[in-house]
C-alpha cells in the first residue's frame, strides 16, 4: 500500500505541473524554468549524500559499478539494434551525415558535471561524518518537486500532432523492447541480481535523477546505486553512439538516447543527425520520460 501511495505521489506531481502550465504567474513560471536545468545537480548532490551513508554497509562498491556498466552497455546496444531492426523491416536504409568534435567535447563536459555533483555530495557527507554529524536530506521530497517541474516542461514541449505517426513511435518502442532484451542478456552474466530487478533497472531509460531515488525508496540503497550509475552510463554511451555511428543510423542512436533525446542529447541529434530527426527525438524522449517513473515505480513495487 505504501508503494502504491509513492507511485501516486509521482503521478500527481507530474500531472499537476502539466495542468498548471500557463496558469501560474509569469514570474513563477520563469523562475521554475530557470531552476529546472540545475535541479538535476541538486538532486544528484543529495542522492550522493544518502548513498554515502549506505556505502559502508555494502560489501562491494566496485561490484555495483561493474553491474551498472554491464547493464548499461547491454540496454543501450539492445535499444540501438532493436530500433535498427524495426526500421530495416519496413525498408528504411542508413543515412548520411556529419560529425562535430567540438559538440561532442561540450556534451562530455556536461556529463562530467553530473559526476562532479555526485562527488560533491559524497564529499560533503564524508566531511560531516568526520565531525560526527550525519546530514539528513529528503531526496524523495526533492524528487516530487522535480516531477512537478518536469510536468511544466512537458506542457511547453513543441510536440506537433503530425509527429505522432506509427513510424516515429517505433523509436521509443525499439528502446523499450531493446532495454528489456538487454536486461535478459545481462541476466546471463550477472547472477547476484534477480531477473525481475534487472528488468526494473533497465526501464529507467537514462532518467538517472529519478530512477535512483525511486528504486532506493521502494527497494534498497544498493539497487538504487546501480540504477543511478546505470542511467548515467546509458547517457554517456548514447552520446558516444550518436557521434560514432548515429549520423548513419540516426533513429537507432535516438532510441539508445532514450529519455534524454528530448533534452540533454537533443542538440546532438540536431547536429549529428539533422533537423528532420528532431521530431523522432522529441516524441521518443517525451514518451519515455513519462513512462520511466511509472514503469520503474510499478516494477519496484511488485
Amino acid at each position: 500500500m505504501q508503494s502504491l501511495w509513492l507511485i501516486i505521489q509521482l503521478l500527481i506531481c507530474l500531472c499537476f505541473g502539466f495542468i498548471l502550465a500557463r496558469k501560474l504567474p509569469h514570474w513563477l513560471e520563469s523562475l521554475a524554468f530557470k531552476i529546472l536545468p540545475y535541479f538535476t545537480y541538486i538532486l544528484l548532490i543529495t542522492i550522493a549524500i544518502e548513498f554515502s551513508q549506505t556505502l559502508q554497509n555494502m560489501s562491494s562498491p566496485v561490484q555495483i559499478l561493474s553491474n551498472a556498466l554491464t547493464l548499461s552497455i547491454a540496454t543501450s546496444v539492445g535499444a540501438f539494434l532493436c530500433c535498427y531492426l524495426l526500421f530495416k523491416s519496413i525498408g528504411y536504409q542508413p543515412m548520411q551525415g556529419k560529425v562535430s568534435a567540438e559538440l561532442l567535447v561540450k556534451s562530455l563536459i556536461n556529463i562530467s558535471y553530473a559526476f562532479i555533483a555526485l562527488a560533491l555530495g559524497y564529499g560533503l557527507a564524508e566531511l560531516f561524518n568526520h565531525f560526527d554529524y550525519t546530514l539528513h536530506v529528503s531526496t524523495w521530497n526533492l524528487l516530487l518537486i522535480f516531477m512537478f517541474l518536469i510536468g511544466l516542461d512537458l506542457a511547453y514541449s513543441p510536440l506537433d500532432r503530425s509527429w505522432l505517426n506509427w513510424k516515429i513511435m517505433l523509436v521509443p518502442i525499439g528502446c523499450i523492447i531493446g532495454s528489456l532484451a538487454g536486461a535478459l542478456f545481462t541476466a546471463t552474466i550477472i547472477k547476484d541480481i534477480s531477473l525481475k530487478d534487472l528488468i526494473m533497472l533497465s526501464q529507467g531509460y537514462g532518467f538517472y535523477s529519478m530512477t535512483g531515488i525511486v528504486v532506493t525508496e521502494l527497494k534498497n540503497a544498493e539497487l538504487g546505486s546501480i540504477a543511478l550509475m546505470n542511467d548515467l552510463f546509458r547517457e554517456i554511451i548514447a552520446i558516444l553512439l550518436m557521434y560514432s555511428i548515429g549520423w548513419r543510423y540516426p533513429r537507432s542512436a535516438i532510441s539508445s538516447a532514450a529519455a534524454t533525446a528530448m533534452d540533454v542529447t537533443l542538440p546532438m541529434v540536431k547536429q549529428a543527425c539533422g533537423n528532420e530527426f528532431i521530431p523522432h527525438a522529441m516524441v521518443s524522449g517525451f514518451v519515455l520520460s513519462v513512462l520511466a517513473p511509472i514503469v520503474v515505480s510499478i516494477l519496484a513495487a511488485i
